[in-house]
């Protein structure tokens, strides 16, 4: 088993052109919990990205100069709304999305924002929010809602 080893991470402003890197991103990444649960769309997974697309508020995770994900966090419903969180599979599991999260969640706990966000039913994602403090609000069928008030 490889050895847990965060790569250097950097978060840059998204950009309008990045959108056809994150939107094929988002097919790779979604693939498998998307086949699982019977809903994988070829057109479907990307179109979804590029029709919610919101450069201003989405970051691309930047690693060896390279688009290594994104993530997305929006103001919504007096907090923020935690979407778009892709990271490559070759950087999953090593500490990444762990490091970009709790950035991202200390930016909002100093704004002293609630933070929602849905996850897929049976994503293995759903552990490292809950590691985070994110409890679940709701489910239905396909997504797990879940919710993070700001740590004191």
């Amino acid at each position: 088993m490889p050895a847990r080893t965060t790569a250097p991470w950097t978060l840059r402003p998204a950009l309008p052109e990045d959108i056809e890197a994150l939107a094929e991103l988002r097919a790779v990444v979604m693939r498998p919990d998307l086949e699982r649960l019977g809903r994988y769309d070829e057109h479907r997974v990307r179109q979804r990205l590029r029709d919610g697309y919101v450069p201003q508020h989405t970051s691309v995770v930047v690693v060896d100069g390279e688009l290594a994900g994104c993530v997305t966090l929006r103001p919504a419903d007096g907090g923020l709304w935690l979407e778009n969180f892709y990271l490559s599979p070759a950087l999953q599991g090593r500490g990444t999305g762990t490091a970009v999260l709790r950035s991202l969640l200390a930016r909002a706990d100093e704004a002293g924002a609630t933070v929602r966000l849905d996850v897929l039913q049976g994503s293995a994602a759903r552990a490292l929010y809950e590691r985070h403090g994110f409890t679940e609000e709701r489910q239905d069928p396909i997504d797990v809602f879940m919710v993070r008030t700001p740590a004191r």
